[in-house]
């Protein structure tokens, strides 16, 4: 179905705007693709987080050509995170068809403010050990988490996966943010896949706001190498504190409507 003029323009500025954090910040891009879709777009909660998942691919991916031309990926690390997060898609992708829109919203919310209060404390990865059987078994269960909140609620998982590796693991912040994004790129493909078949997915939609935002991807991912951890952390807890009260406030209005 062909999109309105003004929603294409709408659509665009979230792609602009996703890509910019999906580079700067190692996540997808769905902590606001998804909440936008809602309100721009107008779309059912479980088409927006579907919809979004399949956005944040070509954003990914242009943000992890960035990050690996730095040398700003940890690929072993990547590979055990991307075992648990493909299947954990799966599980999240099942969980969407069933859950109710207004469990959906609230675990949304509450996800974004944990992952903001976790960015207040001060981490510093300095590099991390060999991995052992331990670790790649510890690295395997975080991606089945991060994996099942991508395909639930749309998102890449970055939330997770960054705090997770820097303060785990000792990986330094742009190297897990660069990590993180590798992971997410087949993480969406496979949550895509079945949300596609569950038929919650606007693929033009998809498309407008994941080509418009590869360019931003881009250069966020420079501007990464240069931000300092705090202001990054800082900035990034703000946007996900504003997000989640506007998820909030949205649900209770509805409810009292």
């Amino acid at each position: 179905m062909t999109k309105p003029p003004r929603q294409i323009r709408l659509l665009v500025g979230v792609g602009v705007a996703a890509g910019f954090l999906s580079g700067v910040f190692g996540v997808g891009g769905g902590i606001l693709v998804a909440p936008s879709l809602i309100i721009i777009a107008h779309m059912d909660q479980r088409k927006a987080h579907g919809t979004s998942l399949a956005a944040i691919l070509p954003i990914s991916l242009a943000s992890l050509i960035t990050y690996w031309g730095h040398q700003h990926v940890d690929w072993p690390v990547a590979a055990w995170l991307a075992c648990g997060a493909i299947a954990g898609s799966i599980i999240g992708t099942r969980l969407l068809a069933v859950v109710s829109k207004r469990t959906l919203a609230l675990i949304f919310s509450s996800v974004l403010m944990v992952s903001a209060v976790r960015l207040f404390i001060a981490t510093q990865g300095d590099g991390r050990n060999d991995l052992t059987v331990t670790m790649s078994l510890a690295l395997i269960t975080i991606g089945l988490v991060t994996g099942a909140i991508a395909g639930l609620l749309g998102v890449g998982g970055g939330v997770v996966m960054v705090p997770a590796m820097v303060v785990l693991f000792g990986l330094p912040s742009v190297i897990a943010k660069g990590t993180s994004i590798a992971v997410i790129v087949p993480t969406s493909i496979m949550g895509t896949i079945h949300n596609r078949s569950m038929k919650n997915v606007d693929l033009p939609a998809a498309m407008i706001v994941g080509c418009a935002g590869i360019v931003s991807a881009v250069a966020g991912g420079f501007i990464s190498v240069l931000l300092s951890d705090t202001w990054s952390n800082i900035l990034f807890a703000i946007l996900l504190v504003v997000i989640a009260i506007r998820i909030i406030v949205q649900q209770l209005r509805t409810s009292t409507s």
